[in-house]
């Protein structure tokens, strides 16, 4: 099917799912959509974060999308189960993808988890984890200095050190965790930092791999997979600072990103009705 996948994000971590995406679904044109304006959604009221997704699911459904995957963490745990009632088309998330990649290297079942404000009071991984195994233990952090640290790409250096040092002190000093959770596509854009910080003995997993893989069995069962030799050329939306994107984005990908444009969101529906 020709059709694009639609990627949604509140910024630029998204990019980190994209990416994946791109390297398991090479023949499939995906348009990517960062809410850079009105990022982070982490510490927004979960009304606010539902009205600002559907009002990007409404900008990509006009683009006659094949598949949404919601590649932000707080989007998934507060409008998942909404947007797969209401669309006809297949919608995923990253919160159960990096769930299952947890679970599956963890060996003394015992899983910290970072995020943002929301996703972190949401208690979304806490239920996906013990909803496949109940005696998972979970500690979980908000971490809100990252998001904006990322996307002001500040990605290493001295002052991204001390920030990541400062915020995962707590984390830590909790329960001897082997495996930690990056319960926000921005994170892994500073894995190296949190790695670094938190020792080579614990498993830092990201969702990115699992959840391109849950598009892939998905889009294959329904026929839906991309036919051709064509290279598909993909395109990247954002509400805010272009140049900041392009920076973050050309530091990601292998090659530099061609059609990035500046849209408005205000406009669009901003809920299901």
């Amino acid at each position: 099917m020709a059709q694009p996948i639609g990627v949604i994000d509140s910024g630029v971590g998204g990019l980190t799912v994209a990416r994946e995406l791109m390297r398991q679904l090479p023949k499939e044109k995906f348009i990517y959509l960062g809410d850079t304006l009105r990022c982070p959604y982490g510490p927004r009221e979960k009304e606010q974060v539902k009205d600002f997704t559907w009002q990007m699911v409404h900008y990509l459904l006009r683009r006659d999308i094949k598949m949404l995957v919601i590649a932000c963490n707080t989007a998934t745990a507060y409008t998942l189960n909404e947007l797969q009632s209401a669309l006809s088309i297949p919608v995923i998330g990253v919160i159960e993808p990096g769930a299952r990649a947890a679970i599956k290297n963890s060996r003394n079942k015992r899983i910290g988890v970072i995020g943002t404000e929301g996703t972190i009071k949401s208690q979304a991984y806490p239920e996906a984890l013990r909803s496949i195994d109940h005696s998972i233990r979970v500690n979980g952090l908000a971490c809100p200095p990252f998001v904006p640290m990322v996307e002001n790409g500040v990605l290493h250096g001295p002052e991204a050190e001390r920030i990541v040092a400062s915020t995962l002190e707590p984390l830590k000093e909790m329960n001897h965790i082997d495996t930690l959770i990056l319960g926000c596509t921005h994170y892994p854009l500073i894995r190296g930092l949190v790695q670094k910080e938190m020792g080579s003995h614990i498993q830092v997993i990201s969702s990115g791999e699992e959840t391109a893989s849950e598009a892939s069995l998905i889009l294959a069962y329904h026929n839906g997979l991309a036919q051709g030799d064509t290279v598909p050329e993909h395109e990247f939306y954002t509400t805010g600072d272009m140049e900041k994107f392009r920076l973050v984005a050309n530091s990601w990908f292998e090659e530099p990103i061609q059609i990035l444009k500046l849209i408005e969101l205000e406009h669009f529906q901003g809920s299901s009705k």
